[in-house]
């Protein structure tokens, strides 16, 4: 417990000057470790996430498209859909700002305690083609099915093999109503 060796005496001298007793000084010492465990955990659930960059919305500029709700996208944070096991498609043409508003929602989920992975659509499809050369897909798909929001950066952007179509294919249908999923093209949502 690095955050007691580093604090307790200082919280002590504290207590002390304060007159606390010892359950108090406990009480606080054992807040400080939770605290920083939980800072912690979100460090590396964020770190683990994979981001290409830190994004938020203060740095999203909503006038750049006019049929972007920005209530609906401060809704989306919240990240209900995730709880109910729903998808989010962002399409829209080159420098809209998916990608921004794709970071944006999922580390919102992060901070909020669940697990994100975020790949580019190319990444993750060569991820799982080497993962099926050495006989690692099952392992792969197991720990994508772990995390609570995966999302697809890019998808249609570059052309990818059939069997990397098929793989992507198989590793979205697993989530298919157990976990969540946002999509960013800049392709129609027919194409």
């Amino acid at each position: 417990m690095p955050t007691i060796s580093s604090e307790f005496s200082k919280l002590a001298r504290e207590a002390t000057k304060g007159n606390e007793g010892y359950v108090e000084y406990l009480l606080r010492l054992t807040e400080l470790v939770v605290a920083n465990r939980t800072a912690n955990t979100m460090t590396a659930r964020i770190k683990g996430a994979g981001f290409p960059v830190m994004k938020d919305f203060d740095s999203y500029d909503f006038s750049l498209t006019s049929i972007l709700n920005k209530h609906k996208m401060l809704e989306l944070a919240q990240s209900e859909w995730i709880d109910q096991h729903f998808n989010c498609c962002l399409i829209g043409s080159p420098g809209t700002g998916k990608t921004h508003l794709a970071i944006v929602l999922a580390l919102a989920a992060c901070r909020q305690g669940r697990r994100v992975r975020f790949f580019t659509a190319a990444v993750l499809v060569n991820r799982l083609e080497e993962a099926q050369k050495q006989y690692q897909l099952e392992k792969l798909l197991r720990q994508l099915d772990k995390t609570d929001l995966l999302v697809c950066d890019e998808l249609g952007y570059i052309t990818i093999s059939r069997r990397g179509a098929e793989l992507r294919f198989q590793g979205f249908t697993d989530r298919y109503e157990r976990s969540s999923l946002v999509i960013t093209s800049n392709l129609s949502f027919a194409e």
